[in-house]
């Protein structure tokens, strides 16, 4: 048995983060004085040096104290690693120096890390001003201008590739099922609020998803490469006025004679790109027929194996989670600017 006095030499408190125990032996009396130490005084101090391992005391996050931090980099900004993000600032050129608005609390690689946490995570903007010691106006001015100036820049990038280059990068398994596919087309909805306005309520209602969203028409290469991005339309807007309004059916130069679309069956344009002798694999319709012939059930499944590519273009750009959550009614009008930067 133990005395009293040794009792009160000694206490163990079993605090539990993760799968460590921390043993505490302070004197809960000194001489017949009263101790002012306690459990709730060491859980206090244990979790304020927790608390300051995350944020650090001064100058809030910045993209330099993940240099060698692949794993966060990916996690908040979709790049492999450090190197790759400073890649993609040498890209957008010297510009991102001279932006409207300037903040010096924050430098501009520092601003651009803040932006694509914004993107790639969707943190509120009060979170992000905790994280980068700044106020939520100033957060939501940078993040307005960097989404802007990153759709400027990026958009006066040509994607879409030359026939030659479609042909030399052309799978092998494809090129012998479907050797003349310029692009593989698909559209995308993401959701958003629902508008207070009548008008914008009905044009952003999706009879198919069922929600408000916004509507996209996305094309890749036979290789899975991003070639074609449409502008956003509201989700009651049909794939095929979304074709008619883009450059693939405006403006010349993006198919040869010879050239073939694949698309899902929803997708009927056959006819917009008949006189340019452009051919356009869709999945076969019963069209009041009990079922298919057994060549088109064959066909129609040669075409979705191929249309996986865009399937999974899609879903990359989803991980985005910006795109997960319902956009505020706001921020509709930046839709495509933001589409275009995940894709």
């Amino acid at each position: 048995m133990h005395t009293k006095s040794e009792q009160s030499q000694s206490w163990i408190s079993e605090l539990e983060f993760g799968n460590e125990v921390e043993v505490c032996s302070e004197p809960v009396l000194s001489m017949g004085t009263e101790s002012t130490i306690s459990v709730n005084d060491c859980c206090t101090s244990r979790e304020a040096s927790v608390q300051c391992s995350i944020l650090p005391a001064s100058g809030g996050f910045r993209v330099a104290q993940f240099v060698d931090h692949d794993t966060a980099i990916q996690y908040y900004t979709g790049f492999d690693d450090y190197s790759h993000f400073r890649f993609f600032l040498s890209v957008l050129g010297p510009a991102a120096y001279s932006l409207s608005y300037q903040c010096s609390e924050l430098s501009i690689p520092d601003q651009l890390f803040m932006t694509l946490m914004k993107l790639r995570q969707a943190k509120d903007d009060s979170e992000l001003a905790i994280l980068f010691h700044l106020s939520t106006r100033t957060v939501a001015r940078i993040l307005k201008v960097w989404v802007n100036f990153m759709f400027f820049q990026l958009k006066e990038l040509n994607l879409w590739p030359t026939n030659t280059t479609v042909q030399q990068h052309m799978p092998l398994s494809f090129g012998q099922m479907f050797p003349h596919t310029r692009v593989i087309l698909d559209a995308t909805e993401f959701a958003v609020e629902k508008p207070s306005h009548v008008a914008v309520q009905s044009s952003t209602f999706s009879s198919y998803k069922n929600k408000n969203t916004i509507k996209t028409m996305i094309g890749c290469t036979p290789r899975g490469a991003v070639s074609f991005i449409s502008e956003s339309y509201g989700g009651s807007t049909t794939d095929r006025q979304i074709i008619e309004r883009s450059p693939l059916c405006t403006q010349p130069g993006y198919f040869t004679s010879g050239n073939s679309i694949m698309a899902d069956r929803g997708i009927m344009v056959q006819d917009l790109f008949a006189s340019k002798n452009v051919a356009v694999n869709t999945p076969h319709m019963l069209k009041g027929k009990s079922q298919l012939e057994p060549e088109q059930v064959v066909q129609d499944r040669r075409v979705a194996a191929k249309r996986i590519h865009i399937e999974r273009v899609i879903g990359l750009a989803k991980t985005f989670k910006i795109l997960e959550r319902k956009m505020s009614c706001k921020k509709i009008s930046e839709a495509h600017k933001i589409i275009l930067f995940v894709l």
